[in-house]
Order: structure tokens, then C-alpha cells, then sequence
């Protein structure tokens, strides 16, 4: 359970939300938060990458499908493994779609 802006919002024990509804920019700011991590715009853009792949697929990307797609909408540095890991130290695409509201990807631990 997180609070943002005096709202409980519900998470599970791994701080994905309990309900994709409930996700705002501001709940991205609160979780992240939790990591010690202050989003800047390149994390935004990921963020945000992250859930148009989501609206158009009905999952969270994985990392290898991240770094093989990111790329061609986001630029290549986006692309490069370490790159991702240097902006969500925690695992790209695990710590990324927490933030953006998604359920946790497949294939990640």
C-alpha cells in the first residue's frame, strides 16, 4: 500500500499496483521514490514507452524484447543494456514498469 497525495493506493509485495487504473505520474513519483530514484526525462521517456508497448500489446516488455524495440522510437543509446541499467538500476524493465503502472513483465525475476 502506497499514499499518494492522501490516497491509499493497493500494491502487491513487489510495489506493483493492484489495479492498472489507479496509476498516475504521481504514483510513478511515489514508488520511485521508495528506490531513492529521481526521475528525470529519459526515465519518463521509458516510462512512458513502456506503456504505449502495453496498450498496444497487453503485457509489459521484457528486457530483451526493450532493448530490441526501445531503440527505433526512443533513439539507439535507449537500445544498450547498460544504458537502461545506469537509468533503473534495479532491472530495466522490472523497476520501469513498476513505475508505469504495469504488471510485472514476464520473464522477470
Amino acid at each position: 500500500m502506497i499514499n499518494v497525495n492522501g490516497k491509499e493506493i493497493e500494491t502487491d509485495a513487489e510495489g506493483f499496483l493492484a489495479n492498472l487504473e489507479d496509476w498516475s505520474e504521481d504514483v510513478a513519483v511515489v514508488l520511485s521514490q521508495q528506490d531513492d530514484l529521481k526521475l528525470g526525462e529519459k526515465h519518463w521517456q521509458v516510462i512512458n514507452w513502456i506503456r504505449d508497448y502495453y496498450a498496444e500489446n497487453a503485457t509489459a516488455p521484457n528486457l530483451r524484447a526493450m532493448t530490441k524495440l526501445i531503440g527505433n522510437d526512443l533513439g539507439e543509446e535507449f537500445s544498450d543494456k547498460k544504458y537502461l541499467f545506469d537509468l533503473f538500476p534495479y532491472g530495466p524493465a522490472k523497476q520501469a514498469a513498476r513505475y508505469a503502472g504495469m504488471p510485472k513483465p514476464t520473464g522477470c525475476v
